[in-house]
């Protein structure tokens, strides 16, 4: 049930859990538990990445690879990609 782990997602993440705000990024990505959207995908992405979540920030390099929810950047993605290889991810 997409709704619910949504629910459950959300009320970590606003606890500071940096998974559970990764995991609201890919929900958003990917319209699942709640509308596409991916600029709140980049929002939560953004988050748990500067909590030191290494998924986040691999995929916030791949936003920035692919231009998704942002304005396409090979720089940036480089940086996330480096950032999330430096952090074990």
């Amino acid at each position: 049930d997409y709704v619910k782990a949504f629910e459950w997602y959300e009320k970590a993440a606003e606890l500071g859990n940096a998974m559970a705000m990764s995991n609201l990024g890919a929900m958003y990505i990917n319209g699942e538990g709640a509308e596409q959207d991916y600029v709140k995908a980049f929002e939560w992405y953004e988050k748990a990445a500067e909590l030191g979540n290494a998924v986040a920030m691999n995929n916030l390099g791949n936003m920035y690879s692919y231009g998704i929810g942002v304005e396409q950047d090979y720089e940036k993605a480089v940086e996330w990609y480096q950032k999330a290889a430096q952090a074990g991810g």
